[in-house]
């Protein structure tokens, strides 16, 4: 790239599209990110905002993760919109659709569950785990980095121009026209998929998850709780609830293999996934049982064959970069995974996070080779 700003086109304002375009801004280059629908309008917007310190300790995105949650507690500093940041208490509870189970929790700090459940594990404290409202700061996000030169375009990506040998990138089709830029970044969750039939990356498919916001009817702490229920059919369900500053709370854990829409406006909620977990929430609570359900949604986590995230620069075409398949830990991890690809882009490699663990690079030739519109995808090896 020249010594000028690069023209940098992010395709994608998720929470990893929006902090890779705020973390440009703040490195001076005032991106364009392009989003066909609006900011934060799929999983980054509906998922449970949860953040730990450790509990990625055990894999490769340990040191990821502990840098995200630092930067987490420093932008609710730095950015003047209340985006729900609160650092909370996180405990494991059992529980059974059936009863059985006693409903003592007031040593543990939680009374407030006053159904067929118990906490038998306290798995964090206000040191290691917090939380934040995912819309809320995706769109914070959006908005510094707008407010710092950035530019939302509403449009649907429909191919990544590149030109010369060795390959470079010259533009993003846009609705039909080309957008010059001098660097991509692909961002787009699980639509990223659609990215390999422009350039050579590895396939990121798509979780479907289900989700319930409540309004309970007595204030709720500020927890965080992990469960282990068994339904009346003895099926064991692992269903996360998260109170959130405003009041109300939100619930998820259920999923399906519904295949991925080609419009994030087309994912669907199923009716009998939004009333289960509203069941569940009235069986370990009566505040939650009574309380009014504000919300029912649907979405599609990114998940790569490893479970990792890809991040970096897709082999062998200069200025084409990828940020998705960041699982369940999006929310959490975004922070870091925005400034290291800002920097990479910017400077030529991360000094803040270690990308290694990440690059596209590391799936097989055969798995992440250019193909054709239309042609078949192979599966990464």
């Amino acid at each position: 790239m020249s010594s000028e700003a690069p023209r940098v086109v992010v395709c994608g304002a998720g929470v990893i599209g929006a902090s890779i375009a705020y973390h440009l801004a703040l490195r001076g280059v005032a991106s364009t990110v392009v989003e066909r629908s609006e900011v934060a309008c799929a999983a980054s917007g509906k998922s449970g905002g949860f953040l730990a310190l450790d509990w990625c300790d055990s894999s490769p995105l340990g040191p990821l993760a502990r840098a995200s949650y630092a930067m987490h507690a420093e932008l609710a500093r730095r950015i003047d919109i209340d985006y729900g940041y609160r650092q909370v208490t996180t405990f494991g509870v059992a529980a059974r659709a059936a009863g059985g189970i006693g409903a003592d929790n007031g040593d543990a700090g939680a009374a407030w569950l006053d159904g067929a459940c118990t906490v038998y594990a306290r798995l964090g404290g206000t040191d290691t785990t917090a939380q934040v409202h995912p819309r809320r700061f995706t769109r914070a996000l959006m908005d510094e980095a707008q407010r710092l030169g950035a530019t939302l375009v509403t449009g649907c990506v429909e191919g990544v121009e590149v030109t010369g040998a060795p390959p470079s990138v010259r533009g993003v089709r846009v609705d039909g026209a080309e957008m010059p830029a001098d660097a991509v970044v692909i961002a787009m969750g699980p639509w990223t998929d659609s990215a390999c039939a422009w350039l050579p990356l590895p396939r990121v498919d798509g979780l479907k998850g289900f989700s319930v916001t409540l309004e309970p009817t007595a204030p709720v702490p500020a927890q965080a709780l992990f469960v282990d229920y068994v339904d009346a059919h003895g099926e064991r369900l692992s269903p996360e609830i998260f109170a959130r500053p405003d009041g109300q709370v939100y619930l998820c854990g259920l999923s399906d293999d519904q295949p991925l829409p080609d419009d994030p406006a087309g994912v669907s909620v199923d009716a009998d996934a939004t009333a289960m977990l509203a069941r569940i929430a009235g069986h370990l609570s009566s505040a939650m049982g009574a309380g009014r359900v504000l919300k029912r949604n649907a979405c599609y986590r990114p998940i790569c064959a490893d479970a990792l995230p890809i991040m970096g620069q897709v082999p062998g075409v200069a200025g084409a970069f990828v940020a998705s398949g960041h699982n369940c830990w999006g929310i959490l991890n975004a922070p870091a995974s925005g400034a290291a690809i800002a920097e990479l882009i910017t400077a030529g490699e991360s000094t803040r996070v270690d990308l290694r663990p990440f690059t596209p690079a590391r799936f097989s030739a055969a798995a992440a080779s250019p193909v054709g519109r239309g042609a078949t995808r192979p599966l990464p090896g």
